[in-house]
Formats: structure tokens, C-alpha cells, sequence
């Protein structure tokens, strides 16, 4: 039997135990895989990509479990009231074979993403931090929030989208966390000056230049979020120049993130670095952090543990048979029950 999780039952889990905790614990799950790093399996994502978007598919084990994730990116989806963004995952016991989950990852994609930004941040966003920008106001953004709030105590966001519908809902929706002061600037700049942190999260899949190096300030930390496909930055190539830029997985984000911009030498360092304490996250009070996040195939594992392990323990969920199990496991045929079909003869009349 597999534990088949929809959306519903996602939306009860994370409702039930909370948005601030589920962010917490994710962001939990997803260090403790990074501090094992040379354990997965770690390859770039499969990518379809066509005039209209891009189709994933992401994969990783550590050998015992595997998990992949499916996972679009349609930018002209939302002029059809259509998500941008949408997923859906499974979790599979490696010695045998056999799906020990299969899930919805849409809205778990949306806490892991900000789990994963936070957790980053923590390491590289200077100490004491208090306020954020935040451009970029759709389907991510209140997550993020959340997230910086709940980890890092960010208590002052600043909220800028060029969709002014879109940055009126993100206030609406924070309105539910009276601990968080919200802002709306009337432009990048204005949202940015002053911020400790940043974050990008936009959605057009361009060479889009939403950052230059004017807006930065002596030890801002960078999290970039929107740039995650061939073709799609956010930011100024001579931000990241300037920088200390932290990636997920190398190989991919050379690929997909913003230093695609970049020449292909040009110094990153893996985030796991940081959880195994090998480098530090920042160096000083002064330096400029940049996380170029795209999003990883292990972050996702992470987030189907932690799916799967608060599922069990919420007693949410479904039990099916997305596999066969025939009593004899040579004759599949069997579960077809075919009725014998009654005996014709073709009689000729002379």
C-alpha cells in the first residue's frame, strides 16, 4: 500500500500543526540531508522546456529511499488563472522498488522553498537582521515571509510587485501575523534601501535585471529565488561579482540559476559546506551574501520525509494500491477477471 497525500490533506497538515512549525520542522529535515551530502545520488534536473514554460523532472536517492518531483514553470499560466508553479512527488523504498508515498508537492514545494531560504540565511544574512524587501509578491511570497520571520526574527518586510493587486493580497494575507510590520514601497529601490535582506522571487522567464549594483548596500544578504531556469535571472551580473554566492548543486545552478551569467570558473560554494561548518557562511559585517537558489532535488526528499513522517503521525492521508499485488505475482492477468468469451463459428451457407 501507498500513502497518497492530496492537496486537501496537505493543506490539513500544515494547517493543523501550523505554517510557522511545518516551516521550522521542514527546514530541519532539509539540514539534516544537506549534513549528509555525499550519501545522494545528485544530478542536475530533467528539463522539457518549450515557447510556453518548462516541464522537470527531479530525482535523488540516498540508497534507501529515492524521490523525484515533478514540477512546471509557465509564466503565462496566471492570464488563465492557472498556477505558474505546480508539483507532485513520490517516495520510493530503494531495495525494493515499491512507492512508499506519492504525493501533492505544489503547496509542500511553497513551505520547502522558504524553509530552504531561511535556513540558508540564517548562515549568511548579518546578525541582527530586522527587516526584508520582498519583490516579487505572488504565490511564494507570503511563505517567505513567514519563513524569515519565524528563523531569522524579521519583523519589518517591504513589499514591492509591479501588480499592485499583488502586493495588496500579501498585506491582506500577513495581516494574520500582527508581529510582522508590512510596507509597501512604491518601487525597488524605495523597497530595497535600507533592507538587510532581499529576497527575488518574480516569475518571468527572461533575462530580467529586477537588482543592479546601485541598490546594494555594505552587508545586504541576496536570496535570489526567481531565477531558476536557462534564460531566467533577476539579477545584475556584477551583484554577483561582487559577492559571496552560495548554490545548492553546482552543476545545476551553473545551468538554470543566476550566475548562468557568469564565466564558468567563476568562484560559488555549495551550501553543505556550510551545514558540515567547512566554510562559513559570511565572513564579515560588510560583505554581500547572495544565495542563488533553484531549487534542489534533496530539498525535495527532505520535504517528503518530513510529508510522510507528520502524515503518519497526524493520522492524515489515504492508503492505496498505486502498485498490483495479484496472489500469484507471475499472473498480472489475473486482475483483469476476463470472462471467457462465448465460442463462434463462421459457418458457410451453401
Amino acid at each position: 500500500m501507498t500513502l497518497f497525500i492530496d492537496v486537501d490533506d496537505a493543506a490539513r497538515l500544515f494547517t493543523q500543526v501550523g505554517i510557522r512549525r511545518a516551516i521550522r520542522e521542514m527546514a530541519g529535515y532539509i539540514e539534516a540531508d544537506y549534513a549528509r551530502w555525499a550519501q545522494f545520488d545528485k544530478s542536475p534536473r530533467t528539463a522539457n522546456h518549450s515557447a510556453d514554460g518548462v516541464i522537470e523532472l527531479m530525482p535523488t536517492d540516498d540508497g534507501q529511499q529515492y524521490s523525484f518531483k515533478y514540477v512546471n514553470g509557465h509564466p503565462n499560466n496566471g492570464q488563465q488563472n492557472l498556477l505558474t508553479v505546480m508539483a507532485f512527488g513520490l517516495l520510493a523504498d530503494v531495495q525494493s522498488g515499491y512507492p512508499t508515498l506519492l504525493s501533492e508537492l505544489t503547496l509542500t514545494t511553497a513551505v520547502r522553498t522558504a524553509a530552504t531560504s531561511a535556513l540558508v540565511a540564517k548562515s549568511l544574512a548579518r546578525p541582527g537582521a530586522t527587516s526584508m524587501a520582498l519583490i516579487g509578491n505572488g504565490a511564494q511570497s507570503e511563505f517567505q515571509a513567514v519563513a524569515f520571520h519565524e528563523m531569522l526574527g524579521i519583523n519589518e518586510i517591504r513589499i514591492f510587485d509591479i501588480d499592485r493587486d499583488a502586493s495588496l493580497k500579501l498585506k491582506h494575507n500577513l495581516a494574520a501575523f500582527p508581529d510582522i510590520d508590512v510596507i509597501l514601497a512604491r518601487s525597488v529601490k524605495d523597497a530595497v534601501k535600507g533592507a538587510d535582506i532581499v529576497t527575488t522571487v518574480t516569475a518571468d522567464k527572461a533575462y530580467a535585471t529586477i537588482l543592479t549594483p546601485d541598490m546594494i548596500e555594505p552587508g545586504m544578504h541576496i536570496n535570489a529565488v526567481g531565477g531558476d531556469c536557462p534564460g531566467k535571472t533577476e539579477l545584475h551580473a556584477d551583484i554577483l561579482r561582487n559577492a559571496r554566492v552560495i548554490v545548492e548543486f553546482e552543476p545545476q545552478t551553473r545551468i538554470e540559476g543566476d550566475i548562468q551569467q557568469l564565466e564558468a570558473d567563476s568562484p560559488v560554494i555549495e551550501f553543505f559546506r556550510v551545514v558540515q561548518g567547512e566554510v562559513a557562511g559570511r565572513e564579515n559585517d560588510t560583505q554581500v551574501t547572495v544565495f542563488d537558489s533553484v531549487g534542489f532535488a534533496l530539498e525535495d526528499f527532505s520535504s517528503l520525509r518530513y510529508l510522510k513522517d507528520l502524515a503518519q503521525a497526524q493520522q492524515i492521508g489515504q492508503r492505496i494500491h498505486l502498485v498490483p499485488t495479484p496472489a500469484n505475482i507471475k499472473n498480472l492477468f489475473q486482475l483483469l477477471d476476463p470472462q471467457p468469451a462465448k465460442a463462434s463459428r463462421l459457418r458457410t451457407v451453401s
